[in-house]
Protein backbone atom coordinates (compact mmCIF):
# COMPACT_ATOMS: atom_id res chain seq x y z
CA UNK A 1 0.00 0.00 0.00
CA UNK A 2 1.89 3.00 -1.05
CA UNK A 3 1.81 6.47 1.84
CA UNK A 4 -0.93 8.44 0.18
CA UNK A 5 -3.16 5.62 -0.36
CA UNK A 6 -2.83 5.00 3.30
CA UNK A 7 -3.28 8.09 3.61
CA UNK A 8 -6.76 8.77 2.23
CA UNK A 9 -7.83 5.48 3.71
CA UNK A 10 -6.81 7.13 7.02
CA UNK A 11 -8.58 10.03 6.82
CA UNK A 12 -11.24 11.10 9.26
CA UNK A 13 -14.26 10.54 7.07
CA UNK A 14 -16.91 11.40 9.99
CA UNK A 15 -15.32 14.70 9.06
CA UNK A 16 -15.67 14.83 5.51
CA UNK A 17 -19.12 13.63 5.52
CA UNK A 18 -20.58 16.09 8.29
CA UNK A 19 -18.34 18.85 6.20
CA UNK A 20 -19.70 17.99 2.60
CA UNK A 21 -23.71 17.41 4.28
CA UNK A 22 -23.20 20.83 5.64
CA UNK A 23 -22.35 22.23 2.70
CA UNK A 24 -24.67 20.24 0.12
CA UNK A 25 -27.40 21.56 2.90
CA UNK A 26 -26.37 25.10 2.42
CA UNK A 27 -26.92 25.00 -1.60
CA UNK A 28 -30.11 24.41 -1.15
CA UNK A 29 -30.82 27.01 1.36
CA UNK A 30 -28.79 28.98 -0.52
CA UNK A 31 -31.49 28.45 -3.98
CA UNK A 32 -34.52 29.86 -1.94
CA UNK A 33 -32.79 32.54 0.57
CA UNK A 34 -31.42 34.34 -2.64
CA UNK A 35 -34.98 33.71 -5.11
CA UNK A 36 -35.21 37.49 -4.84
CA UNK A 37 -31.88 38.51 -6.08
CA UNK A 38 -31.94 39.95 -9.81
CA UNK A 39 -29.97 36.84 -11.05
CA UNK A 40 -32.53 34.36 -8.72
CA UNK A 41 -31.98 31.70 -6.66
CA UNK A 42 -30.24 29.24 -8.93
CA UNK A 43 -27.33 31.63 -9.75
CA UNK A 44 -26.41 32.08 -6.76
CA UNK A 45 -26.96 27.67 -5.68
CA UNK A 46 -24.55 27.39 -8.62
CA UNK A 47 -22.15 29.38 -7.84
CA UNK A 48 -21.78 27.98 -4.18
CA UNK A 49 -21.31 24.71 -5.56
CA UNK A 50 -18.28 25.96 -7.55
CA UNK A 51 -16.61 26.92 -4.81
CA UNK A 52 -17.76 23.97 -2.82
CA UNK A 53 -15.73 21.83 -5.47
CA UNK A 54 -12.61 24.10 -5.42
CA UNK A 55 -12.96 23.96 -1.28
CA UNK A 56 -12.99 20.12 -1.62
CA UNK A 57 -9.27 20.15 -3.91
CA UNK A 58 -8.34 22.90 -1.00
CA UNK A 59 -9.37 20.55 1.90
CA UNK A 60 -8.27 17.25 0.41
CA UNK A 61 -4.67 18.84 -0.46
CA UNK A 62 -4.27 19.92 3.02
CA UNK A 63 -5.78 16.98 4.37
CA UNK A 64 -2.89 15.07 3.12
CA UNK A 65 0.07 17.11 3.17
CA UNK A 66 1.53 17.18 6.41
CA UNK A 67 0.67 19.98 8.50
CA UNK A 68 3.88 21.11 10.29
CA UNK A 69 5.08 22.01 6.53
CA UNK A 70 1.67 23.76 5.65
CA UNK A 71 2.37 25.71 9.18
CA UNK A 72 5.04 27.48 7.22
CA UNK A 73 2.51 29.34 5.25
CA UNK A 74 1.42 31.11 8.69
CA UNK A 75 3.95 34.11 8.48
CA UNK A 76 3.06 34.98 4.75
CA UNK A 77 -1.02 34.47 5.30
CA UNK A 78 -0.78 36.64 8.42
CA UNK A 79 0.87 39.22 6.39
CA UNK A 80 -0.91 39.67 3.92
CA UNK A 81 -4.07 39.71 5.51
CA UNK A 82 -3.16 42.74 7.83
CA UNK A 83 -1.88 44.49 4.65
CA UNK A 84 -5.13 43.57 2.95
CA UNK A 85 -7.07 44.53 6.07
CA UNK A 86 -5.81 47.65 5.87
CA UNK A 87 -6.38 48.43 2.52
CA UNK A 88 -10.32 47.28 3.49
CA UNK A 89 -10.12 49.67 6.37
CA UNK A 90 -8.68 52.81 3.97
CA UNK A 91 -11.25 51.95 1.68
CA UNK A 92 -14.01 52.28 4.47
CA UNK A 93 -16.23 49.79 2.94
CA UNK A 94 -19.22 49.23 4.75
CA UNK A 95 -19.29 45.20 3.85
CA UNK A 96 -15.42 45.30 4.76
CA UNK A 97 -14.97 43.78 1.80
CA UNK A 98 -12.24 43.89 -1.38
CA UNK A 99 -12.85 43.16 -5.49
CA UNK A 100 -10.06 42.32 -7.10
CA UNK A 101 -11.03 41.05 -11.05
CA UNK A 102 -14.45 40.51 -9.97
CA UNK A 103 -13.71 38.36 -7.04
CA UNK A 104 -15.19 40.08 -3.75
CA UNK A 105 -13.91 38.25 -0.46
CA UNK A 106 -13.28 39.53 3.28
CA UNK A 107 -9.41 39.75 4.31
CA UNK A 108 -10.51 39.00 7.90
CA UNK A 109 -10.68 35.41 7.28
CA UNK A 110 -7.67 35.70 5.62
CA UNK A 111 -6.28 37.01 8.45
CA UNK A 112 -7.27 34.67 11.12
CA UNK A 113 -6.19 31.59 9.33
CA UNK A 114 -2.90 33.12 9.12
CA UNK A 115 -2.71 34.14 12.63
CA UNK A 116 -4.26 30.53 13.71
CA UNK A 117 -1.78 28.86 11.58
CA UNK A 118 1.73 31.67 13.08
CA UNK A 119 0.41 31.11 16.61
CA UNK A 120 0.24 27.50 16.65
CA UNK A 121 3.83 27.46 15.01
CA UNK A 122 5.97 29.85 17.33
CA UNK A 123 4.40 28.23 20.30
CA UNK A 124 5.73 25.04 19.62
CA UNK A 125 9.33 26.43 17.51
CA UNK A 126 10.23 29.23 20.39
CA UNK A 127 10.55 27.34 23.03
CA UNK A 128 13.06 24.64 21.28
CA UNK A 129 15.17 27.68 21.00
CA UNK A 130 15.63 28.57 24.03
CA UNK A 131 13.51 27.87 27.72
CA UNK A 132 12.56 31.45 27.95
CA UNK A 133 9.21 31.10 25.75
CA UNK A 134 8.74 28.41 27.77
CA UNK A 135 7.55 31.11 30.49
CA UNK A 136 3.38 31.23 30.74
CA UNK A 137 3.45 35.28 30.64
CA UNK A 138 6.01 34.65 27.21
CA UNK A 139 3.71 32.53 25.62
CA UNK A 140 0.69 35.08 26.63
CA UNK A 141 2.22 37.92 25.34
CA UNK A 142 2.72 36.37 22.01
CA UNK A 143 -0.48 35.56 21.88
CA UNK A 144 -1.88 38.76 22.87
CA UNK A 145 0.49 40.62 20.17
CA UNK A 146 -0.18 38.65 17.61
CA UNK A 147 -4.50 38.47 18.05
CA UNK A 148 -4.25 41.99 19.26
CA UNK A 149 -2.77 43.56 15.51
CA UNK A 150 -5.71 42.17 13.91
CA UNK A 151 -8.22 42.15 16.47
CA UNK A 152 -7.77 46.11 16.78
CA UNK A 153 -7.61 46.83 12.94
CA UNK A 154 -10.78 44.94 12.55
CA UNK A 155 -12.76 47.28 15.69
CA UNK A 156 -10.64 50.41 13.64
CA UNK A 157 -13.12 48.91 10.08
CA UNK A 158 -16.21 49.06 12.60
CA UNK A 159 -16.30 45.22 11.77
CA UNK A 160 -17.40 44.36 15.43
CA UNK A 161 -19.09 40.72 14.28
CA UNK A 162 -15.59 39.80 12.68
CA UNK A 163 -13.56 41.48 16.00
CA UNK A 164 -15.39 39.12 18.50
CA UNK A 165 -14.70 36.14 16.51
CA UNK A 166 -11.09 36.80 17.78
CA UNK A 167 -12.04 36.91 21.50
CA UNK A 168 -12.89 33.04 21.80
CA UNK A 169 -10.09 32.02 19.94
CA UNK A 170 -7.57 33.78 22.07
CA UNK A 171 -9.08 32.01 24.62
CA UNK A 172 -9.25 28.39 23.51
CA UNK A 173 -5.91 28.77 22.05
CA UNK A 174 -4.28 29.94 25.24
CA UNK A 175 -5.95 27.27 27.01
CA UNK A 176 -4.79 24.71 24.47
CA UNK A 177 -1.07 26.04 24.96
CA UNK A 178 -1.05 25.04 28.07
CA UNK A 179 -1.59 28.22 30.00
CA UNK A 180 -2.07 27.96 33.62
CA UNK A 181 -5.76 28.39 35.12
CA UNK A 182 -4.33 31.57 37.20
CA UNK A 183 -3.51 33.22 34.35
CA UNK A 184 -6.50 32.82 32.24
CA UNK A 185 -8.62 33.16 35.75
CA UNK A 186 -7.32 36.61 36.03
CA UNK A 187 -7.21 37.97 32.14
CA UNK A 188 -10.92 37.10 32.24
CA UNK A 189 -11.79 39.25 35.63
CA UNK A 190 -9.44 41.76 33.99
CA UNK A 191 -12.47 41.59 31.13
CA UNK A 192 -15.12 41.67 33.03
CA UNK A 193 -13.78 44.31 34.45
CA UNK A 194 -12.99 46.24 31.48
CA UNK A 195 -16.49 45.60 29.98
CA UNK A 196 -18.14 49.15 31.13
CA UNK A 197 -15.30 51.03 29.47
CA UNK A 198 -15.18 49.08 26.42
CA UNK A 199 -19.43 49.62 25.79
CA UNK A 200 -19.04 53.08 27.09
CA UNK A 201 -16.27 54.59 25.66
CA UNK A 202 -14.24 52.24 22.95
CA UNK A 203 -17.41 51.18 20.89
CA UNK A 204 -18.95 54.42 20.33
CA UNK A 205 -15.93 55.68 18.78
CA UNK A 206 -14.97 52.45 16.88
CA UNK A 207 -18.46 51.43 15.59
CA UNK A 208 -21.73 53.85 16.44
CA UNK A 209 -23.71 51.78 14.48
CA UNK A 210 -22.08 48.61 16.24
CA UNK A 211 -23.57 50.36 19.89
CA UNK A 212 -26.78 51.45 18.22
CA UNK A 213 -27.16 47.39 17.51
CA UNK A 214 -26.48 46.66 21.22
CA UNK A 215 -29.04 49.50 22.31
CA UNK A 216 -31.72 47.95 19.97
CA UNK A 217 -31.15 44.33 21.41
CA UNK A 218 -31.09 45.31 25.31
CA UNK A 219 -34.12 47.81 24.27
CA UNK A 220 -35.78 44.36 22.51
CA UNK A 221 -35.03 42.30 24.82
CA UNK A 222 -36.42 44.41 27.71
CA UNK A 223 -39.33 44.97 25.64
CA UNK A 224 -39.18 48.13 25.57
CA UNK A 225 -41.27 50.24 22.09
CA UNK A 226 -38.75 50.09 18.81
CA UNK A 227 -39.51 51.33 15.67
CA UNK A 228 -39.96 47.83 13.77
CA UNK A 229 -40.02 49.60 10.17
CA UNK A 230 -36.92 51.23 11.28
CA UNK A 231 -33.81 49.85 13.27
CA UNK A 232 -35.71 46.75 14.45
CA UNK A 233 -37.24 45.55 11.24
CA UNK A 234 -34.09 43.24 10.89
CA UNK A 235 -34.27 41.60 14.41
CA UNK A 236 -38.00 41.47 14.44
CA UNK A 237 -39.27 39.94 10.94
CA UNK A 238 -35.98 37.43 11.38
CA UNK A 239 -37.20 36.21 14.69
CA UNK A 240 -40.62 36.66 13.81
CA UNK A 241 -40.29 34.02 10.69
CA UNK A 242 -38.34 31.80 12.94
CA UNK A 243 -40.71 31.73 16.00
CA UNK A 244 -43.91 30.95 13.97
CA UNK A 245 -42.03 28.32 12.06
CA UNK A 246 -43.44 25.46 14.16
CA UNK A 247 -42.05 21.68 14.16
CA UNK A 248 -42.28 21.14 10.60
CA UNK A 249 -41.83 24.90 8.89
CA UNK A 250 -43.31 26.27 5.34
CA UNK A 251 -41.23 23.88 3.06
CA UNK A 252 -38.76 24.49 0.91
CA UNK A 253 -38.69 27.40 -1.62
CA UNK A 254 -42.16 28.02 0.07
CA UNK A 255 -44.78 31.07 -1.15
CA UNK A 256 -46.66 33.64 0.51
CA UNK A 257 -49.72 31.47 0.80
CA UNK A 258 -47.95 28.85 2.69
CA UNK A 259 -47.66 31.96 5.42
CA UNK A 260 -43.69 32.46 4.09
CA UNK A 261 -42.21 35.57 5.30
CA UNK A 262 -39.58 35.21 3.47
CA UNK A 263 -41.40 35.32 0.04
CA UNK A 264 -43.40 38.40 1.15
CA UNK A 265 -39.54 39.89 1.81
CA UNK A 266 -39.80 40.52 5.49
CA UNK A 267 -36.45 38.88 5.83
CA UNK A 268 -33.63 41.23 4.77
CA UNK A 269 -33.83 40.06 0.84
CA UNK A 270 -30.12 41.53 0.11
CA UNK A 271 -28.50 39.85 2.58
CA UNK A 272 -31.06 37.03 3.51
CA UNK A 273 -28.44 33.98 1.65
CA UNK A 274 -25.53 35.28 3.73
CA UNK A 275 -26.09 36.76 7.12
CA UNK A 276 -29.59 35.56 7.48
CA UNK A 277 -29.41 32.08 5.67
CA UNK A 278 -30.44 30.83 9.08
CA UNK A 279 -33.87 32.72 9.14
CA UNK A 280 -34.93 31.14 5.81
CA UNK A 281 -33.70 27.87 6.96
CA UNK A 282 -36.06 28.22 10.53
CA UNK A 283 -38.92 29.01 8.63
CA UNK A 284 -38.77 27.15 6.00
CA UNK A 285 -37.30 23.85 7.85
CA UNK A 286 -38.72 24.50 11.02
CA UNK A 287 -37.44 23.48 14.62
CA UNK A 288 -36.94 19.91 13.02
CA UNK A 289 -34.62 21.23 10.02
CA UNK A 290 -33.02 23.75 12.51
CA UNK A 291 -32.09 20.83 15.14
CA UNK A 292 -30.83 18.37 12.39
CA UNK A 293 -28.41 21.83 11.03
CA UNK A 294 -27.02 22.21 14.82
CA UNK A 295 -27.02 18.69 15.54
CA UNK A 296 -24.37 18.39 12.21
CA UNK A 297 -22.89 21.22 13.19
CA UNK A 298 -22.38 19.51 17.10
CA UNK A 299 -20.79 16.25 15.27
CA UNK A 300 -18.12 18.79 12.91
CA UNK A 301 -17.10 20.54 16.54
CA UNK A 302 -16.90 17.47 18.91
CA UNK A 303 -15.05 15.61 16.00
CA UNK A 304 -13.00 18.38 16.11
CA UNK A 305 -11.97 18.57 19.60
CA UNK A 306 -11.85 14.62 18.92
CA UNK A 307 -8.81 14.90 16.58
CA UNK A 308 -7.32 17.82 19.12
CA UNK A 309 -6.78 14.70 21.53
CA UNK A 310 -5.15 12.47 19.62
CA UNK A 311 -2.45 15.39 18.24
CA UNK A 312 1.10 14.32 17.90
CA UNK A 313 2.42 17.95 19.24
CA UNK A 314 1.40 20.97 20.77
CA UNK A 315 0.83 22.46 17.40
CA UNK A 316 -1.57 20.41 15.86
CA UNK A 317 -3.72 20.55 18.91
CA UNK A 318 -3.76 24.85 19.05
CA UNK A 319 -4.48 24.53 15.56
CA UNK A 320 -7.80 22.22 16.14
CA UNK A 321 -8.97 23.54 19.14
CA UNK A 322 -8.88 26.96 17.22
CA UNK A 323 -11.02 25.92 14.36
CA UNK A 324 -13.18 24.39 17.04
CA UNK A 325 -13.38 28.11 18.68
CA UNK A 326 -13.60 29.76 15.27
CA UNK A 327 -16.46 27.84 13.99
CA UNK A 328 -18.30 27.85 16.81
CA UNK A 329 -18.02 31.86 17.02
CA UNK A 330 -19.36 32.30 14.10
CA UNK A 331 -22.01 29.76 14.32
CA UNK A 332 -23.18 31.04 17.99
CA UNK A 333 -23.09 34.84 16.33
CA UNK A 334 -25.26 34.14 13.40
CA UNK A 335 -27.60 31.81 14.23
CA UNK A 336 -28.21 34.28 17.98
CA UNK A 337 -28.84 37.47 16.03
CA UNK A 338 -31.49 35.71 14.67
CA UNK A 339 -33.20 34.20 17.78
CA UNK A 340 -32.22 37.39 19.43
CA UNK A 341 -29.73 35.63 21.83
CA UNK A 342 -27.61 38.31 20.56
CA UNK A 343 -27.39 41.91 18.65
CA UNK A 344 -26.95 41.50 15.00
CA UNK A 345 -23.79 41.37 12.98
CA UNK A 346 -23.08 40.66 9.64
CA UNK A 347 -21.22 37.15 9.91
CA UNK A 348 -21.92 34.04 7.88
CA UNK A 349 -22.88 30.80 8.96
CA UNK A 350 -20.01 28.40 8.47
CA UNK A 351 -20.39 26.17 4.64
CA UNK A 352 -23.82 27.06 4.72
CA UNK A 353 -24.21 30.54 4.12
CA UNK A 354 -23.04 32.06 0.20
CA UNK A 355 -19.46 33.85 0.92
CA UNK A 356 -17.24 32.15 -2.16
CA UNK A 357 -14.01 32.60 -0.18
CA UNK A 358 -15.15 32.44 3.20
CA UNK A 359 -15.88 28.36 2.26
CA UNK A 360 -12.67 27.96 0.89
CA UNK A 361 -11.35 29.27 4.24
CA UNK A 362 -13.56 26.97 6.25
CA UNK A 363 -12.51 23.59 4.29
CA UNK A 364 -8.98 24.82 4.25
CA UNK A 365 -8.74 25.32 8.11
CA UNK A 366 -10.74 21.48 8.43
CA UNK A 367 -7.94 20.50 5.99
CA UNK A 368 -5.39 21.46 8.73
CA UNK A 369 -7.42 19.39 11.36
CA UNK A 370 -7.76 16.43 8.74
CA UNK A 371 -3.92 16.57 8.47
CA UNK A 372 -3.69 16.76 12.30
CA UNK A 373 -5.52 13.28 12.34
CA UNK A 374 -3.93 11.70 9.19
CA UNK A 375 -0.21 12.23 10.61
CA UNK A 376 -1.45 11.40 14.54
CA UNK A 377 1.07 8.55 14.54
CA UNK A 378 4.02 9.87 12.08
CA UNK A 379 6.79 10.34 14.01
CA UNK A 380 8.61 14.13 14.22
CA UNK A 381 11.91 14.19 12.77
CA UNK A 382 14.59 16.28 14.70
CA UNK A 383 17.12 18.04 12.51
CA UNK A 384 20.16 16.94 13.01
CA UNK A 385 21.50 20.52 13.68
CA UNK A 386 18.62 21.56 15.61
CA UNK A 387 20.38 23.14 19.28
CA UNK A 388 18.23 22.04 22.28
CA UNK A 389 16.69 24.21 23.90
CA UNK A 390 18.58 26.53 26.46
CA UNK A 391 18.21 27.05 30.30
CA UNK A 392 16.99 30.28 31.26
CA UNK A 393 19.51 31.93 33.72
Amino acid sequence: MTPLLRKILGMNWLLVFTMLGLAIFGVYAIESAARHLPNGGGYYAERQKIWIIIGCVVFSITGLVDYRWIRWLGVPMYLAGLCLMVVAMLKGSEVHQLTFGGLSFQPTQLGIAGGIVLISSLLQDLPRLHAFFRLPFVKVAIIALLAGIPFLIVVKMGDMGSAMVWLPVTGIIMFAAGIPYRYLLTMMIIALGCIALAYYIVLPQASERGAGRIELYLDMLNERDVDINGDAYAPYWVSTAIGKAGWKGAGWNAVSENGSLHDKKYIPWKTAHNDFIFAVIGEEQGFRGSLLLLTAYAMLLITCLFIAFYSRDSSGRIISAAVVALLFAHIYENIGMCVLMTPITGIPLPLVSYSGTFVLMCMFMLGLVQSVWVHRNTELVVEEDEKPARKFA
